[in-house]
Parts: structure tokens; sequence; C-alpha cells
């Protein structure tokens, strides 16, 4: 294991190939929930609250930020966008939520399960790409450090994808 500093001030601890230690492989939600923690860590509202979240608000964050059929599709493929998916998605949220709160990133305000205040280590999710950096270079440069692993079956949230996956369909149906 290597102590990894941060550059936003945040240690963390990167696992080599040969250690006995196994790794904890988050799921894609895990992630989204970790990036909005990022993102409500850095609003406004973080001071306006006195850094205290709510489940409610984490969950209304992500519905803003995030296509609600795709997230809805993650959690069922047949989604119909009924009321019981919904509840199913707030329940997946709440699960990543625990998990991250198991890792650290999140402190539970007492015995309330619903609200929560946010630590610095969520900037774990913001830390390799930045505003600057390429993001593919940097899911490539993730991926050889054995840091993030590729998927074959993952949600798509920018249209930039569904307009390519388009155009290829289009060009199929021309030739």
């Amino acid at each position: 294991m290597r102590l990894i500093r941060a550059p936003e001030g945040f240690f963390y601890l990167r696992p080599r190939s040969t250690t006995l230690i196994p790794r904890s492989v988050l799921s894609e939600l895990d992630m989204m929930v970790g990036k909005i923690l990022c993102y409500l860590y850095l609003s406004p509202e973080r001071l306006a609250n006195e850094g205290i979240f709510t489940q409610q608000e984490l969950y209304d964050e992500l519905l803003t930020l995030a296509d609600e059929a795709k997230l809805l599709k993650l959690v069922n493929n047949r989604s119909t966008g009924s009321d019981v998916d919904r509840q199913k998605l707030q329940e997946k949220v709440r699960s990543s939520l625990n998990r991250l709160r198991r890792l650290g990133m999140v402190w539970f305000m007492g015995h309330d399960s619903s609200k929560f205040r946010i630590t610095e280590s969520v900037f774990r999710f913001g830390a390799d790409v930045r505003a600057g950096d390429d993001p593919r270079e940097a899911q490539r440069r993730l991926i050889r450090d054995g840091e993030a692993m590729p998927i074959e079956n993952h949600l798509q949230l920018n249209d930039e994808t569904e307009e390519s996956q388009l155009q290829i369909a289009e060009r199929k149906n021309n030739d």
C-alpha cells in the first residue's frame, strides 16, 4: 500500500498489485453519488446549511444533474418510470450513501441517517480529472494505474455518446 496525498489536501491508500488487502470496487451509482457529494461539498448551500445535507437533497441533485430515465434503467432495465421504480432508485441511492459512509466520506448526524455531513475525502471522486484534463486520457491513466477498470455495460449520461451511436446507425442504414 502507498499513502497518497492528493492536491486537495486529503490522503488515501493506493493498493499495489502484490498486496494481500482486497480492493473495494464501487458501483457506477456509488461513484455518481460520490461525484454529487463532491459537488454539494463545493456548493454555496453548504455554508447556508452549516455543512449538513439530507438524503432528499442528494437525491434531488442527482436527478437534476443526470437523466432520470437513464438512472431508472440502471436500477431496472425494463423500467417504465413508475413510482415503484423511483422508490427502488431512492433505496439504491441510500445504499450508495451508506457504502460511502463506511468509507468515511460522509458522517451521519447522530442516529438520524437522513442528515449527514460531507468530509473532505469525497474529493477523491474529483482528484484525478480536473477541469483542464482530457477525460479520456485521465480514464486511460486511471485504468493503467489500476485505480479504475473498464466496464462494458455502463450507463451513458452524456448526449455525445448517444449522438455518435445514432450517426453509426445512420451510416449502416445508408450503406
